[in-house]
């Protein structure tokens, strides 16, 4: 059993370049509709000082609708390497995978025995992809660490929305133990140990005043994903996730280009 086995043999390099635009496409939709709300929302300000403010508020929505595409994919790996690795162990315990390598009898032996550990490290991992691609690979450097914590804390729900959404259409797979981490990691964003009320609320208020961001990443990540699955990209029977997660890729591609392009073309000029 190998991740070959995951991948359609059919999705070839001209149908990714196609699906790859249709994702660049959708990307330049959403980012313009940020600019055009940033537009309308500077006309509130001084004539002399409405450009300066259109272009620092277009590039902190900007960045924030990146961090939540970032957050959303590294969220979603961990979803999809715990599907992958629990369908493998469960194709070994019913006896329908044998030919197994050493190396794979001493994983499904070591997911067996340590699993919740197992999906601890995965989160931890997923942080630090979450962090590199923010940090380093695409650097959102105006963004404060308040402003990425609650982008992140919506990629989670973002992410237990989809679980759900999948448990519900009765695809195969038992999302069950994923979503109650990400529950944890959720409810101990909120509620933490020395956090008052004041903080609750204001977490509250971060959270509605970015929700926005969120739908309109479900909105572009369920068309593409519909496409894919329609025009045959992906395949239904290696789980839905595994679709989702492809499709996540495919937009933080397009993330990478459109971030860098952005800030050579348009937010230098205006620094």
């Amino acid at each position: 059993m190998t991740v070959d086995a995951y991948l359609n043999p059919d999705f070839t390099i001209t149908k990714k370049l196609i699906f790859l635009l249709l994702s660049f496409a959708g990307m330049l939709v959403c980012s313009l509709g940020i600019f055009i709300y940033s537009k309308v929302y500077a006309r509130k300000y001084p004539s002399d000082k409405r450009e300066e403010y259109l272009s620092i508020d277009f590039e902190i929505r900007l960045q924030k609708f990146f961090e939540m595409l970032i957050a959303g994919t590294a969220v979603m790996s961990f979803s999809c390497a715990y599907v992958i690795i629990n369908h493998v162990y469960s194709l070994v315990a019913s006896g329908k995978a044998t030919d197994l390598t050493r190396i794979e009898r001493y994983l499904t032996s070591t997911w067996a025995d340590g699993k919740d550990f197992i999906l601890l490290f995965l989160i931890l991992f997923s942080c630090v992809i979450n962090t590199v691609l923010d940090g380093f690979i695409i650097r959102l450097k105006i963004l404060t660490s308040e402003e990425k914590a609650t982008m992140r804390m919506l990629a989670m729900f973002y992410v237990i929305l989809i679980l759900m959404y999948l448990n519900n259409i009765g695809d195969e797979s038992e999302y069950g133990p994923v979503m109650m981490y990400y529950f944890g990691l959720m409810i101990g964003r909120f509620v933490y140990f020395d956090a008052s009320f004041k903080d609750f609320v204001a977490n509250i208020k971060n959270v509605i005043i970015n929700l926005p961001y969120m739908l309109i990443d479900i909105a572009l990540t369920g068309l593409l994903c519909y496409i894919g699955f329609v025009s045959g990209y992906f395949l239904e029977r290696n789980y839905y996730i595994v679709g989702l997660f492809h499709t996540q890729i495919f937009i933080l591609a397009c993330t990478f280009i459109i971030h860098h392009a952005m800030r050579l073309l348009y937010f230098n000029k205006k620094h």
